[in-house]
């Protein structure tokens, strides 16, 4: 027989069937390029990638936007990148970040305002709470979403915000926005098809993103740009408040056994 807690931790297993998701192996020919290519995507190293850019802006103002202002406050960001976040921040308490690609932020200017890198949300210890966590163009790329959604409302204390700039993955406007901006200036540069490289790093779609938020969250706000149809805008803005703090600490336990 099994007992109440081994039957909630069953339950959460089969909440989410489909994670951890396997990501797609990546040919050899990305490979040699994918260091390249992933900085100089999230720095605007060429015309494309510069409008982009400014496309993408719109989810770091959406962050800064709707905090809660508060001082000294304790902010973690989830996938910190090249620190792209940082300029948009009046940073006037504590700042850590989780960034397992050293490589692109070892030489940022930035570093100094850093707290505390982390290379996995794992390495946080449960004690540790802040009034925000944030991520931009990142929830999409994590195979094991649940997870780290669930250790994020852990971390969050519970009056506080986590707020995900993400792309609107699984939309028809996002998908042809791709196709003829990064994804066209992707193979003429290196004669690739940018697909695999979408198919390798965009594993989570939108609304997948959505669901799993909903369950870990009493609230979720989405606010998309340029429309709020789905399949008519490139990026949401994703707000959750009240974490289901025990509800989460279930999954992991779960995830875990």
């Amino acid at each position: 027989m099994m007992s109440q807690t081994e039957k909630g931790i069953d339950r959460m297993k089969k909440r989410f069937p489909n994670f951890p998701k396997q990501r797609p192996i990546l040919p050899e020919a990305y490979q040699e390029i994918y260091a390249k290519e992933y900085e100089g995507n999230r720095e605007g190293g060429t015309t494309i990638n510069q409008l982009a850019g400014r496309l993408e802006a719109w989810m770091h103002v959406q962050i800064i936007k709707n905090k809660v202002s508060t001082m000294n406050e304790k902010v973690l960001e989830i996938g910190a990148g090249t620190l792209n976040h940082l300029k948009y921040e009046n940073i006037n308490g504590h700042y850590d970040i989780i960034e397992p690609m050293e490589f692109l932020f070892k030489n940022r200017k930035e570093v100094p305002f850093i707290k505390t890198i982390f290379p996995s949300i794992d390495d946080i210890h449960t004690q540790d709470q802040y009034e925000r966590i944030v991520s931009i163009a990142v929830l999409e790329h994590l195979c094991d979403l649940p997870k780290v959604i669930a250790k994020s409302a852990v971390l969050l204390k519970p009056d506080g915000q986590l707020q995900a700039g993400i792309p609107s993955e699984g939309g028809m406007l996002w998908g042809l926005a791709w196709r003829c901006t990064t994804g066209l200036s992707y193979r003429l540069r290196n004669g690739l098809d940018y697909g695999v490289l979408m198919r390798h790093e965009h594993v989570n779609e939108a609304k997948e993103i959505r669901e799993v938020l909903r369950y870990f969250f009493e609230e979720v706000k989405v606010t998309r740009f340029p429309l709020p149809h789905p399949h008519l805008s490139f990026y949401e803005y994703l707000e959750a408040a009240l974490p289901h703090k025990n509800r989460a600490k279930q999954y992991l336990e779960g995830s875990q056994a």
